[in-house]
């Protein structure tokens, strides 16, 4: 992992992307003292399309990971602490079928054991009744595993928050074309001075850092490290007095199928469905301003890619199937909002947050693997701290950028998906998005 020396407190920093990457490391660097940061991106915070926004997203600390279990811990501290308004603490059950249930949930409680015990097990399901009456849906034939400390936060209103809090800090964030980068700006070969913008503008700065997720491709060749895919969301309105039905149920996951499911929203009602699987891939032409055009999978650009609601049948499908388990009654009604959300997936689901190996003046905070959402409220501190060089050599290695030679080490995710492999949408399909 290369060590740089960070910037001088007074000197110019942009950062590409204002989801909780991007924000969060904002925050940080202004309590450090950093005077100087700018946050860009293509919409006001929270992005309509962005993967940090919507609904809703779980908060949870159940993981496989010693680290990402220490750091979850301390995120959940700091979503009562600091954003109780967004955040439901309602529990989390992850339902298990099979003889041996599911791999991942046995590396969970083997971390939780290690860091003080949270979790409940139970054989079967059912038993799960005594213990939270508010579940819906089928038990039979599942194994669960319960956390009561878990829940789901508000991820457009703890956005919203967030990026209040950095305003208030002295970070300017600058939305539409004059937020929109087009490309870096590379002095000689093998060091970023800043950005240019799509309205024809520039802007320079001693630091540039990454922030933008499943759009990083667009900005900088990092395939072999973090590609983007889409995963599947629908919504369902629901009446007052039908959600009055599921507001003592936990958010849950069938681990099996990857499809998870939270009590409907306050206020609004909206009951939402999701899947944390393998997603689509699409084929969109980008051209980095510094390398060859290529193709590969990301979302676009110069659009809101939220703007419809497409979503490919086989897709919905599994999104009621999910549903026909866990709340059986609703399984069937029409969707209120489909949409597509994109992932910035890595070999391993580790984060990538390290200097670029080649470029000065290029720092990466990116590779949220559907999961760093949880981490609002600390991440920007780990952030900085690799960009300080003050973090352990164990966290930046595990979170170093990859040379495109480490191509021996790639896997498939950290083991927590489920549902169908990853397909590339065909050429009408993605006409739709």
């Amino acid at each position: 992992m290369p060590s740089r020396a960070p910037p001088a407190k007074p000197d110019a920093i942009l950062i590409v992307g204002a989801g909780v990457f991007g924000l969060s490391t904002a925050l940080e660097l202004a309590a450090r003292g950093y005077t100087h940061v700018t946050v860009l991106d293509r919409f006001v915070p929270p992005a309509v399309d962005g993967s940090s926004v919507d609904l809703s997203r779980i908060i949870r600390f159940d993981y496989g990971d010693r680290q990402y279990g220490i750091m979850a811990r301390e995120a959940v501290a700091g979503w009562a602490a600091e954003y109780p308004d967004h955040w439901h603490p309602c529990g989390f059950l992850m339902l298990n079928s099979g003889a041996d249930g599911f791999a991942y949930t046995r590396h969970c409680v083997a971390v939780d054991e290690d860091l003080g015990r949270t979790i409940e097990l139970y054989d079967d399901a059912t038993e799960m009744r005594r213990r939270v009456p508010g579940i819906p849906g089928r038990l039979e034939g599942f194994k669960a595993f319960y956390n009561p400390r878990g829940g789901w936060a508000d991820a457009a209103g703890s956005i919203a928050q967030l990026a209040s809090r950095c305003s208030q800090a002295g970070v300017s964030i600058v939305s539409g074309r004059r937020g929109t980068v087009k490309s870096l700006i590379y002095k000689d070969t093998n060091r970023v001075a800043g950005v240019r913008l799509v309205d024809g503008s520039s802007m320079h700065a001693s630091l540039v850092i990454l922030a933008a997720g499943a759009w990083t491709n667009h900005l900088l060749r990092v395939t072999h490290a973090s590609s983007a895919s889409a995963q599947p969301v629908g919504c369902i309105q629901l009446t007052e007095a039908e959600a009055a039905t599921l507001r003592g149920m936990p958010v849950m996951i069938n681990s099996n199928k990857g499809v998870f499911v939270f009590p409907p929203t306050p206020s609004t009602n909206i009951l939402k469905v999701a899947r944390h699987g393998y997603g689509y891939a699409t084929d969109e032409k980008v051209d980095d301003g510094h390398t060859p055009p290529r193709v590969l999978s990301c979302p676009r650009r110069d659009a809101n890619n939220a703007r419809h609601s497409y979503m490919p049948e086989e897709a919905q499908e599994g999104l009621r199937d999910g549903l026909r388990d866990m709340v059986p009654e609703f399984a069937e009604r029409p969707w209120s909002r489909l949409r597509l959300c994109w992932y910035s997936d890595t070999p391993e689901g580790d984060f990538i947050v390290d200097h670029h190996p080649q470029a000065d003046g290029l720092f990466l905070a990116t590779g949220g693997s559907g999961h760093g959402f949880k981490f609002l409220p600390v991440l920007g501190r780990y952030i900085v701290d690799c960009l300080e060089n003050k973090a352990s050599e164990t966290l930046r290695h595990k979170w170093r950028m990859r040379p495109e030679s480490d191509a021996s080490e790639i896997k498939i995710g950290d083991g927590s998906r489920g549902g169908p492999p990853l397909r590339t949408l065909t050429a009408l399909e993605q006409s739709k998005l």
